[in-house]
């Protein structure tokens, strides 16, 4: 076998240290000869007034004032104000949706029963963003965030829900749900 010679070490003046066979590692603190760098801490969070924070629940809510006024004056029980559902006019069945501006129109003016009839799913919907409404604004109030981490299940469920409530509706026996 050919071994191949070693380059001899290079004498080293009295008192000084050998040379290190590797150079240092630049990332690695224990072998490096630099001091590592503090942390770096992200800024305080500033405080937000309390204005500030009811605004966006406000904002929401003077929105969805808005639009069911509009639908409260310009009734959907009127042909032309609205365009038709386009589910409805290709197939003749009822989407989930259909009947919710007659409900919206009906809960505007203070009639529940009519609504239930127009659309008894939109009126649950209603109930369910005046709750979620309410307990934003209370943890917007008390400074606290809101949010709203449903799981996957909660969502098929909710699929689920529209999509049996659909079925039934067009159905002889769920007459009683069809706008």
């Amino acid at each position: 076998m050919d071994a191949s010679p070693t380059p001899a070490a290079a004498p080293s003046a009295p008192g000084s240290r050998p040379a290190p066979c590797h150079p240092p590692m630049s990332g690695h603190p224990l072998m490096s000869d630099q001091q590592p760098s503090p942390p770096v801490l992200p800024p305080a969070p500033v405080p937000v007034s309390r204005v500030r924070r009811l605004a966006t629940p406000a904002g929401v809510m003077a929105a969805v004032i808005g639009a069911f006024g509009y639908v409260g004056a310009v009734d959907p029980n009127q042909p032309g104000h609205y365009p038709v559902c386009p589910l409805l006019r290709f197939t003749g069945l009822y989407c989930p949706g259909c009947g919710g501006l007659r409900s919206a129109h009906a809960v505007a003016h203070g009639d529940i029963a009519a609504a239930l009839g127009s659309n008894a799913l939109a009126v649950v919907g209603y109930g369910i963003f005046a709750v979620l409404w309410v307990v934003w604004m209370a943890r917007a109030w008390r400074g606290r965030p809101m949010g709203i981490a449903a799981k996957p299940v909660v969502w098929w469920g909710i699929g689920a829900v529209l999509l049996i409530f659909s079925v039934v509706r067009n159905l002889p026996f769920g007459s009683v749900l069809a706008p």
